[in-house]
């Protein structure tokens, strides 16, 4: 239909969408309402609007689906007005919003392109998604420049042109940041090759109708969202090291796929709970949500388990968090997608006989991707400093690809059963109820929000600002900047420099003190002059040299505003002794630290996220479970003298199995230390399985390879 056509057509066969649209701009009660629309239109002798029309108008707003704007249009509509007419009294309003409803449809821009940081060797993928009344052109540029292809040099900031006839407008210009992966850094042919996607062509009538009821040829979400959860330092039982590189992996993946990512390390149960809540809170209809957990837990009567770093020994499910309880309440979020990665053991707990009650509903939009098949362990691999657990190993190799995530992670569990260390050891098992090609790569089309969820996105923003980069400047004339960074959501680096120094002074130099007792922080292992040092060795090479570093993990524990003291220590030539300054500083709540994880957890919050007949919260006594590795009675040993786990390394004079465990020494490298006699009583014998000694010939140099229960 010609725009003059549409002029003259009177407003009573507008389309629904289009006046569903425009009724929801008039509304407002606003000085553009639709109170000023009348008074408008009543001052025109070709219509005729009385007081009391008007007042007939206004209540319908008591009615629960009245709508002033609809009868007041329908009123004039009867007297013969018509779209042009309408615009006329839009314009003199000065009420652009519904004007933009009346007009042909130009380019709308449905999906901007996002920023984000790539590891080299990793394929990068920037989404620009339109629709406009004839089919829409894309051409990507690097400022002034097209591109085609994007090497590691290519790195900076790019926007994506669209066409439509005669019009053209630009996307939101995004920066594109190419990291060095550690583990190819020694590869001079890594790099990175984006896959630059264009958008959908989409009709008029599409465009009308996109905010009742638009599709794309493809399934859509209306976001994404990914809690990640590694549990790797507990207190009552081993300890892992997986789970830190597998949730910093899958994290920076993720984030390329344009998922709103929640990383989280060593959470309690009320942290846990509180974390999943949040989680909860940012899912709306037709959301993508991800929860990927690492570390211990078991499986009973087919509910899976995950086992909070403060879990006793022995634990039961009141300790704990049930995997199924937490879909049952996204479920009730109407979620588009609802992907479960369980990184865990799946074996049975003999100290746990609860059988959870979840009512799950028929829905086609759930995975499942457990590490290990059903009454077996998951393991982890060790090389070079850097420990990823086997499942994490071959999924970050495919998670970027377009595919339906079934198919993806078929080609991943095909992936992991030609990996000889652990060929008929574990096995991904994939539960799917998929019905449509859902992909983790599917675009984000805007939706309607409800008024918690617009209130809770801007919180997750929040949640993830680091503060901002401070001078300090003391007395003596030294300045010092402060810089930040984020390893995950709960785990902060501060990173200290001197940019100006007096002559006089022979050196200087600023360290943190007087860190709030609530970290929890090794002064060991602050103002390090490498981040290795502190513990940190994922940021290693992202951040500038030359400074003192401090990484602070668990700020969810953080009660109060984050302060501290800067202590400056100067020697000057014609003095013995330190000269020392000191400056208070104050960055307030950073990152999740906004969130109060640490709140206590409300009293039915066992059944917000673990529907059991008890709970600590109910139960008169402590719910007991068991320790998954070191005790002859451990859910994972069927049997009472089994070896219930598998530890193989290979050196460089040969390879030896048994119960070991392994730190990280001050020189960074890491060592295999026997269990102390707590953690390996000797009343347990010490048993190896049949086939070491084939696997230890088929292993890789240098690796290493754990059970991560």
């Amino acid at each position: 239909m010609s725009e003059s056509n549409e002029s003259s057509l009177n407003i009573n066969f507008l389309k629904e969408s289009v006046l569903k649209r425009l009724c929801e701009s008039l509304d407002k009660a606003n000085n553009k309402g639709w109170r000023k629309l009348g008074e408008i239109v009543k001052n025109d002798k070709r219509f005729k609007v009385s007081l009391e029309d008007m007042d007939m108008c206004s209540l319908k707003a008591l009615e629960a689906d009245g709508s002033p704007s609809r009868t007041l249009l329908k009123l004039i509509g009867d007297q013969g007005c018509i779209q042009g007419e309408l615009m006329e009294f839009l314009q003199i309003m000065g009420h652009t919003e519904a004007l933009q409803c009346l007009k042909p449809p130009g380019i709308q821009i449905l999906v901007q392109p996002q920023s984000v940081s790539v590891i080299a060797g990793h394929n990068l993928r920037l989404s620009c998604y339109a629709v406009g009344a004839s089919p829409v052109q894309f051409q990507w540029f690097k400022k002034t420049e097209e591109v085609k292809n994007v090497l590691p040099e290519h790195q900076g900031r790019y926007r994506c042109e669209i066409c439509c006839n005669n019009e053209r407008t630009w996307s939101s210009e995004v920066e594109v940041v190419v990291i060095a992966n550690p583990c190819l850094s020694q590869m001079k042919e890594a790099r990175i090759f984006p896959q630059i996607s264009g958008a959908m062509e989409c009709s008029e009538d599409d465009f009308l109708s996109i905010n009742k009821d638009y599709s794309f040829e493809k399934p859509y979400a209306t976001d994404k969202v990914a809690l990640l959860i590694g549990n790797l330092t507990y207190r009552n039982h081993p300890q892992l090291k997986a789970p830190m590189v597998d949730v910093y992996d899958l994290t920076n993946l993720l984030r390329q796929l344009n998922f709103k990512v929640v990383s989280l390390l060593d959470l309690t149960e009320s942290e846990m709970r509180n974390a999943v809540e949040e989680f909860l809170s940012l899912l709306h209809k037709g959301v993508y949500g991800l929860l990927y957990y690492a570390g211990h837990g078991y499986e009973n009567f087919g509910n899976s388990f995950m086992v909070p770093v403060d879990a006793p020994n022995p634990y039961r499910s009141g300790n704990c968090l049930c995997v199924q309880s937490i879909l049952k309440l996204m479920q009730e979020k109407e979620t588009g997608l609802n992907v479960f990665l369980l990184d865990m053991c799946r074996k049975r707990n003999v100290h746990d006989d609860a059988m959870p009650n979840v009512m799950l509903k028929v829905t086609a939009n759930i995975v499942f991707g457990y590490a290990t098949c059903q009454d077996a362990e998951a393991f982890e691999l060790s090389s070079s400093g850097f420990t990823n657990g086997v499942f994490i190993k071959f999924l970050k190799e495919r998670l970027l690809e377009d595919e339906k995530i079934t198919v993806l992670l078929d080609r991943v569990a095909e992936d992991m059963g030609q990996f000889d260390p652990t060929k008929g050891k574990q096995a991904l098992e994939i539960r799917s109820s998929l019905s449509e090609r859902r992909s983790l790569t599917d675009p984000i089309c805007l939706g309607g929000y409800s008024d918690a969820t617009e209130a809770h996105n801007p919180l997750w923003s929040k949640a993830h600002e680091l503060p901002e980069s401070k001078i300090l400047d003391f007395e003596c004339g030294v300045r010092i900047k402060m810089d930040f960074a984020a390893e995950f959501s709960n785990v902060l680096v501060i990173y200290t420099s001197i940019v100006k120094k007096p002559e006089e002074m022979q050196s200087c130099q600023a360290h943190i003190t007087d860190l709030p007792l609530d970290l929890d922080v090794d002064p060991k292992l602050m103002n390090k002059e490498t981040l290795e040092e502190t513990g940190s060795f994922l940021l290693s090479g992202s951040l500038p040299q030359h400074c003192l570093y401090t990484r602070l993990s668990s700020l969810q524990k953080l009660k109060e505003e984050l302060a501290f003291t800067v202590c400056l220590q100067v020697q000057f030539g014609s003095l013995d002794d330190l000269v020392q300054w000191n400056m208070h500083v104050n960055i307030g709540k950073p990152l999740t630290a906004k969130l109060d994880l640490n709140r206590p957890t409300r009293k039915n919050s066992c059944q917000v996220t673990c529907h059991m007949p008890h709970s600590p919260s109910t139960s008169p006594s402590h719910s007991p479970g068991s320790d998954r590795r070191f005790h002859n009675q451990d859910p994972c040993c069927p049997q009472p003298y089994a070896n219930p786990y598998l530890n193989v390394c290979e050196h460089l004079h040969g390879a030896q199995a048994g119960y070991r465990d392994f730190q990280l020494n001050t020189d960074h490298a890491y060592q295999y230390m026997p269990l102390s006699p707590l953690m390996n009583p000797p009343s347990i014998p010490i048993e190896t399985t049949d086939d070491i000694d084939d696997m230890q010939n088929e292993f890789i140099n240098s690796l290493h390879l754990y059970k991560h229960p």
